[in-house]
């Protein structure tokens, strides 16, 4: 299951310490509904419930969804990516979750699991009805097409995903092609020592309002640094966000588009260092935006990062440095980073994690060795 650390795609619950209270298993017979539309891609084959459970909290219902989701291709095209959302309550606090699974290879007819692991809360007088019901926000198809509601702008994100795997896919090919097993194999296990990283530095992040310094705490502007990105169609000239201490809130950057395509959507990466002089990617600011050849903008997100150790322990922010890494143009067509833009800046080679296609295609080297991978990036040619 792929988890993301961008901001916009979906946030972790923040439900605090719960008190001792009675957790009473689910009955998927009357709390749980799977609904999908009857043009759906996807059937439902499975869902087991038993591992999930409600817990009582003060006028609230805790819900802890735990289950692997059984789901059939009825489609003739290839799916991959697919993202659910599961609802508790359409306006409380916590009463939604999304959950994608990107860097899917399924053909007509074939079957897979989707992990469906989320907290949910639940006002306890909300009356009769399911408890929770799971819904289909979008598939993604081979050709980019795409079927769902999108409420949670599902296309937007796995469509990235998907140009994302291509491009890895293809970089991964000339790795293959021009070094040989050799050098794909040590990029397959520098992949997974990566993974199995700890990482050294918590970066949490709160809607402003939330988490805000106090009045105590001296607060200052820093300015931003940025790297520039080969072939970028829209360039970051200037930025700042409000520090204090170990928290960083409201980023602004200045953008123009560099250009000659109309742009309706971007993402700015955002790198944090500590005092040791220590970088840590700490997500990504999203803005929507008609941004015209030539044109240049503001991009301003209402958020707060704090830095923390594993034990607590605030990190104080000493510096930030922002690049592009996602632009969608007016006709729904996208420009992403070059893989060896990533691979040969150390700082980005460093701070960023590796894709959901990289870590599919290690965990494929890790089961079946390299030759696998070496026929599933041929497949994909």
């Amino acid at each position: 299951m792929h988890m993301s650390n961008k901001w916009l795609i979906t946030a972790a619950l923040a439900v605090g310490a719960m008190t001792a209270q009675t957790q009473v298993p689910l009955n998927s017979n009357s709390t749980m509904h799977i609904t999908l539309p009857d043009d759906s891609p996807l059937s439902v084959l499975s869902a087991d419930w038993r591992e999930s459970t409600v817990t009582p909290r003060g006028s609230a219902m805790l819900l802890d969804l735990h289950t692997s989701l059984s789901f059939r291709n009825s489609s003739q095209r290839r799916v991959r990516g697919v993202t659910l959302l599961a609802t508790a309550h359409e306006v409380a606090p916590g009463g939604k979750m999304s959950v994608s699974v990107p860097s899917l290879d399924i053909g007509p007819g074939e079957v897979f699991p989707v992990r469906l692991d989320v907290r949910l809360l639940r006002p306890a007088t909300k009356g009769d009805g399911a408890l929770v019901e799971i819904t289909l926000d979008g598939v993604l198809f081979e050709d980019l097409s795409f079927y769902g509601a999108n409420k949670l702008n599902s296309r937007r994100t796995m469509t990235m995903w998907e140009l994302e795997a291509r491009r890895d896919r293809k970089y991964l090919r000339g790795v293959y092609e021009t070094a040989g097993l050799d050098a794909l194999s040590r990029h397959m296990r520098d992949v997974q020592a990566k993974l199995s990283e700890r990482p050294k530095v918590d970066v949490q992040m709160a809607r402003r309002g939330g988490g805000r310094t106090t009045a105590q705490e001296s607060e200052r502007s820093v300015r931003f640094a940025f790297l520039d990105m080969p072939g970028e169609p829209v360039r970051a000239t200037s930025g700042s966000a409000t520090v204090s201490h170990s928290q960083a809130r409201a980023p602004q950057i200045e953008v123009e588009n560099v250009g000659n395509r109309p742009v309706r959507y971007l993402e700015i990466g955002w790198i944090m260092k500590d005092r040791s002089g220590e970088e840590f990617y700490a997500g990504a600011v999203p803005a929507e935006l008609n941004l015209q050849p030539g044109q240049r903008g503001k991009v301003q997100h209402d958020s707060a990062l704090t830095l923390s150790q594993r034990n607590g322990q605030p990190v104080p922010v000493a510096g930030m440095t922002g690049f592009v890494n996602h632009v969608e143009f007016a006709d729904g067509s996208m420009w992403i980073p070059q893989k060896s833009s990533l691979v040969d800046d150390p700082r980005l080679k460093r701070v960023l994690n590796p894709s959901a296609e990289e870590q599919r295609l290690s965990d494929l080297y890790r089961r079946k060795g390299i030759h696998a991978v070496v026929d599933e990036l041929r497949r994909h040619n």
